[in-house]
C-alpha cells in the first residue's frame, strides 16, 4: 500500500467542500438538543450529563448573541431583536433547569424552532 492509499485509509477521502455557516448552526443545534434529550430520556441519575448539555447549550446561544449584537450584522432587526430575545430566554430557563425549577422542554421546543428556520421550513422565530 502507498503513503496515499494509507493515508486515505486513515483519514478517509477529504471533503473539499465546506457547509454553509446555516448548516453549520444547524448541526450544532441538532447534536446539542439530542444530548438534552438523551439526558433526559436518562433520568434523575443523568442530571451530570444534561448540566453538560445545558451548559453547552448556553455556550451557543450566548455566541448566538455576541453574533448577532452588533450594528453591522446583516440580519433584520425585528429577527435580531427576536433571536437576541430567544439566546437570554435560553440562558435564563437553563438557570432555572440547573436548579432544579424548570424542565428543559422549552429549550428543546427554542432549538427545534431555529432548526426549522435554519433548513428553511419555516418557525425560525
Amino acid at each position: 500500500m502507498n503513503a496515499h492509499a494509507q493515508a486515505l485509509a486513515a483519514y478517509g477521502t477529504p471533503n473539499t467542500a465546506q457547509k454553509p455557516p446555516r448548516a453549520i448552526e444547524y448541526d450544532i443545534l441538532a447534536q446539542i438538543t439530542a444530548r438534552i434529550r438523551a439526558a433526559i430520556a436518562g433520568g434523575p441519575m443523568a442530571f451530570p450529563a444534561l448540566a453538560d448539555a445545558l451548559n453547552a447549550n448556553r455556550q451557543l446561544w450566548t455566541e448566538f448573541a455576541f453574533d448577532l449584537a452588533p450594528d453591522d450584522n446583516r440580519l433584520p432587526t425585528d429577527i435580531r431583536a427576536g433571536l437576541l430575545g430567544l439566546a437570554q430566554f435560553t440562558v435564563t430557563q437553563t438557570d432555572a433547569i440547573l436548579r432544579g425549577e424548570s424542565t428543559a422542554e422549552a429549550i428543546i421546543d427554542v432549538n427545534v424552532a431555529i432548526m426549522r428556520g435554519l433548513n428553511g421550513e419555516g418557525g425560525m422565530i
